[in-house]
């Protein structure tokens, strides 16, 4: 299946995929303490009620959590590594941001400094080794659940010395919105160079290819793990699920390399699911999104999802391949920008408030790069609609059907009717939890629009976001 991310940025969407939550629930909006990454308020408000918590208290496994948890986890204002967060029988974290070498992990609480030696310290392999020592020590009277979150292929990408050669001839896919300029789209994407530089081509092509590299280590990992579930009589009746926090983008619409953005290719993850009941190769085409993750290894469990305040849905129905499910036909993407209130020393021209810059003055995020989409998968329409909360109060439409690299915002030809049907939908789905984030969507027969309760007099596109208070 394919799946969408809530937010296209590492710390959010781990948080989403921990409490089954949007953003503006769990209140994590950016990879900052202050954007609630990994705080002392996230700690005590969010993180007892993750799913993996639920299932160590309420449920009754054994849990074993390695690698990255979230990007300002061990941050000495907020416990350091000591802090082991509740629902964690096992506890292997990786302090703060993506690393392959010359990291420190949380044992249990306790720090471990690793080095730079390729057999004892790539971080890839120390995960994989951990993982399988807990496969071959855990007790076989409890149920048991694992979270493996390589870093890989995050950057630096630092592929191990056995693959550095590999895919030497891969670049970046050249799609049709590669290396374009995007007009019509808001300031932030408009301000990137159109071409790109040599230099910032080949950087990127690079980068892509180093990304595959390190993925290969995570190739072995999860072969290992296959093997060893397999050898301890295991495999047929544990769930594996292979995704990905956020997607990434390499020279569309002229950015070099990141995320945060709104267009698929940086909110669409692959997700990958073997387990009982599932039959091989099939592919599902519902929509799909992180917050489903927590629900569904609950359900799977045995847990009464209407005891948690989460806003996704079990997706073992549409595993087991179930005819008759209802399923959503939209869901919310949501981004508040970051940005430093100097301006950046390599890009004084563009004012305060960007950040990650690169050397050619393109920059990919900034303060006000602050959105809320809805995406819509029907029977009829293959829709993404978006607000920016900036001066223009900035829209963006796109109809994936005609339109599938999203190169044409179709805001301003679009009927009137839909556009304020989604932005109806939008301030709904902005201000939903739980049970209302499950509604019907424009496009399902039992939406229910009531015009009056719009801003009339404004028309569609003066709405102001509601301020996010953390």
């Amino acid at each position: 299946s394919l799946q969408y991310v809530p937010s296209a940025l590492c710390c959010p969407s781990r948080a989403s995929i921990l409490t089954g939550k949007y953003p503006h629930n769990h209140h994590v909006v950016n990879n900052t303490l202050e954007g609630n990454c990994s705080s002392k308020l996230w700690q005590k408000i969010q993180e007892p009620y993750t799913f993996p918590a639920l299932l160590k208290t309420m449920c009754g496994y054994q849990t074993f959590f390695a690698g990255k948890y979230l990007n300002e986890y061990g941050a000495e204002d907020a416990g350091g590594v000591g802090h082991v967060p509740p629902g964690w029988s096992f506890w292997y974290a990786l302090e703060k941001n993506s690393k392959y070498y010359n990291y420190t992990l949380s044992v249990n609480g306790k720090a471990r400094r690793h080095g730079e030696n390729y057999s004892v310290d790539y971080l890839t392999d120390v995960l994989a080794n951990m993982s399988l020592d807990f496969l071959e020590y855990k007790s076989n009277f409890e149920p048991f659940f694992m979270m493996i979150s390589t870093p890989a292929p995050h950057s630096p990408w630092t592929a191990a010395p056995q693959y550095t050669k590999s895919f030497q001839n891969v670049s970046a896919p050249r799609n049709s919105n590669f290396n374009i300029h995007g007009k019509n789209k808001h300031w932030l994407i408009r301000q990137a160079k159109t071409p790109m530089t040599n230099s910032s081509i080949q950087f990127l092509d690079d980068a892509y290819r180093k990304r595959w590299q390190t993925l290969l280590s995570v190739d072995d990992l999860v072969e290992k793990l296959v093997k060893k579930l397999e050898l301890n009589g295991e495999l047929d009746n544990t769930y594996i699920f292979y995704t990905s926090d956020n997607g990434y983008h390499t020279g569309q619409f002229s950015l070099p390399i990141d995320k945060r953005q709104l267009y698929e290719f940086d909110i669409k993850v692959p997700l990958l699911v073997r387990g009982p009941g599932i039959k091989p190769n099939q592919t599902n085409k519902m929509l799909v999104a992180n917050i489903d993750l927590g629900p569904t290894i609950l359900d799977i469990a045995g847990y009464d999802l209407n005891k948690t305040q989460m806003d996704g849905m079990s997706l073992l129905p549409l595993l087991r391949g179930d005819k008759n499910v209802t399923w959503r036909s939209d869901f919310l993407v949501e981004y508040q920008g970051e940005g430093y209130n100097g301006s950046d020393p390599t890009c004084p021209g563009l004012g305060p408030g960007v950040t990650h810059c690169f050397p050619d003055c393109v920059c990919e995020d900034s303060y006000n790069n602050t959105y809320a989409c809805v995406r819509t998968l029907s029977t009829s329409w293959d829709l993404q609609y978006c607000e920016f909360d900036d001066r223009e109060v900035f829209v963006e439409v796109y109809n994936l059907t005609a339109d599938p690299h999203q190169i044409n915002n179709i805001a301003k030809t679009i009927d009137q009717e839909i556009l304020e049907k989604m932005n109806y939908r939008l301030m709904m789905l902005q201000s939903c939890s739980g049970a209302t984030c499950r509604t019907p969507g424009v496009f399902d027969p039992g939406y229910r629009f009531d015009p009056r309760l719009m801003f009339s007099n404004h028309g569609v596109r003066a709405r102001r976001f509601s301020a996010r208070s953390l």
